[in-house]
């Protein structure tokens, strides 16, 4: 069952990447202060990922600081090297703290996986943003089909 609105974050092992350097942390410690804006994404380098989620958290970074965020995070399945190729590839790593789920822990302790076998991708995060407030889930936008309906930077702009 997924998490919803009012309940904390779970607390999991992730890598958080930072340039060429991928360093062991906890969900709890990256996610849990101040107001974040957390998306999650199927996989890095995706097409509909690549060419317009994570590029409109990049280019809406700062008017997403201007309106409250203090942190703006995308988790993946992926590993921290692909992760890392990724923010280079779409120039994330000044704005965007981008998350490798490898093992897609916190995908499966959010309630939001699926397995996406079919598409020889393996489990996978579903797509969605949230807000979250020192830990706790206080917007959840999870996309019900394959397009970018609810959980595009604009639409968690409109909401924070």
């Amino acid at each position: 069952m997924a998490l919803s609105v009012g309940d904390r974050i779970p607390d999991v092992d992730v890598m958080i990447v930072e340039g060429d350097v991928a360093n062991k942390a906890r969900t709890g410690e990256v996610l849990g202060k101040g107001k974040v804006v957390l998306f999650a994404v199927p996989g890095a380098f995706t097409p509909t990922c690549s060419d317009y989620h994570l590029p409109g958290f990049i280019m809406r970074a700062e008017e997403l600081r201007a309106a409250g965020a203090d942190k703006i995070c995308c988790i993946a399945v992926n590993d921290s090297f692909v992760m890392g190729a990724w923010a280079k590839d779409r120039g994330a790593n000044n704005s965007v703290v981008m998350i490798a789920d490898g093992n897609a822990d916190f995908a499966r302790a959010m309630g939001l996986d699926f397995d996406g076998s079919g598409f020889g991708m393996g489990v996978r995060s579903q797509r969605y943003a949230a807000i979250l407030g020192d830990g706790i889930i206080r917007e959840l936008l999870v996309e019900k089909g394959s397009g970018l309906d609810v959980s595009s930077a604009d639409a968690v702009l409109a909401r924070l």
